[in-house]
């Protein structure tokens, strides 16, 4: 009976601890709209908490003007997202909340501008 009790109490705590961690593992869906004015031919995210790239979300593609892209089984977080343009410029925008509510994303042009007169300081 007592080895009963164990097991059972050991099973709940397991349980307790499993469902706080799969809860914080949601995905999302997330569309990028391109609604600058230039090409965006890479598209990188990182947690906002790291300071490593993932890797190219546009892989070969190239997001022209007015275009978007679905990215799929996102990990629900806050990003930073580095986008790079036809030009080369790289611009980061940082702290962007990817899921719950936000259900896209815009790339702007005050966005990008922005960035470059970050770049040009």
């Amino acid at each position: 009976m007592k080895a009963m009790r164990l097991f059972t109490l050991t099973a709940l705590l397991a349980l307790s601890v499993a469902i706080p961690a799969s809860a914080a593992r949601r995905k999302a869906s997330i569309k990028v709209i391109n609604q600058s004015k230039w090409e965006i031919h890479e598209l990188y995210l990182s947690p906002a908490s790291s300071h490593h790239w993932g890797p190219d979300q546009l892989e070969d593609q190239v997001l022209g003007k007015g275009e978007s892209i679905k990215l799929t089984n996102i990990d629900c977080n806050r990003y930073d997202i580095k986008v790079v343009d036809e030009d080369g410029d790289e611009c980061v925008i940082e702290d962007q909340q990817l899921c719950g509510e936000a259900l896209y994303w815009k790339i702007t042009d005050k966005a990008l501008l922005a960035c470059e007169n970050e770049n040009e300081d």
